[in-house]
């Protein structure tokens, strides 16, 4: 007579597993979550290998905002640099310290490069709004000839000072390939050199630093 319950698994045969609620059941259902897994990984981590790459393998360069150049270190006006003003009395180029400075180098003959650059500051400052007084315009001539009147009627908020071609090439740095004469150039108000614009440069970014600079500056 069999002792064996109705109820109970017969004899050889494993009890089968109750799964839970939600759990797969059956081998591709595992392969399918195994995968969804893998790809979920992925995606979180793809950001995070992307900026390795892009900084361990193509590496940016710079890592600077501004689109001219900064000087580094700083130079500040010399103080033996002394310029004619277009009064013919001397002053120390430093006095002008107080003040942004848009500065570029010229011979007084002034050509179509020389008028561009001059056109190029008028209208950055023209453009800073009420925050144009903070900005002066400096033209260093590296003579003492005549200015075109076409020129001083055209500019008359720029500053044209005489100064010694030798004190200002010492002072101010050009780019691989140029020279200070291809350049507009930028003094903090404490007198600083800070920034150099490459040659033939785009005016609206320029105007983009200076309005930045003038932003979050509380100076001058």
């Amino acid at each position: 007579m069999s002792t064996q319950s109705p109820r109970s698994p017969r004899a050889g045969k494993p009890a089968a597993s109750k799964s839970m609620p939600g759990q797969p059941t059956g081998k591709g259902s595992w392969q399918r979550g195994r995968w969804m897994l893998l790809l979920l990984t992925v995606i979180c981590a793809a950001p995070i290998a992307v900026s390795y790459f892009m900084y361990y393998v193509i590496k940016p360069s710079g890592g600077s905002t501004s689109y001219g150049a900064l000087v580094d270190p700083q130079r500040p006006i010399p103080d033996s640099l002394v310029v004619t003003g277009e009064d013919g009395k001397p002053l120390k180029l430093a006095t002008l310290r107080g003040r942004w400075l848009l500065v570029s180098v010229d011979n007084s003959a002034c050509d179509k490069a020389c008028v561009t650059k001059l056109y190029f500051m008028r209208q950055i400052r023209a453009a800073q709004g009420p925050e144009r007084q903070r900005v002066v315009e400096v033209w260093l001539r590296t003579d003492a000839g005549k200015v075109a009147d076409v020129i001083q009627t055209a500019y008359p908020d720029t500053n044209m000072l005489v100064a010694d071609p030798a004190q200002v090439s010492a002072w101010l740095p050009a780019d691989t390939g140029s020279q200070i004469t291809d350049h507009i150039y930028m003094v903090d108000p404490n007198g600083n050199l800070m920034m150099r614009f490459p040659k033939d440069p785009n005016p609206s970014k320029i105007k983009a630093d200076v309005t930045k600079l003038l932003k979050w500056s509380s100076i001058g």
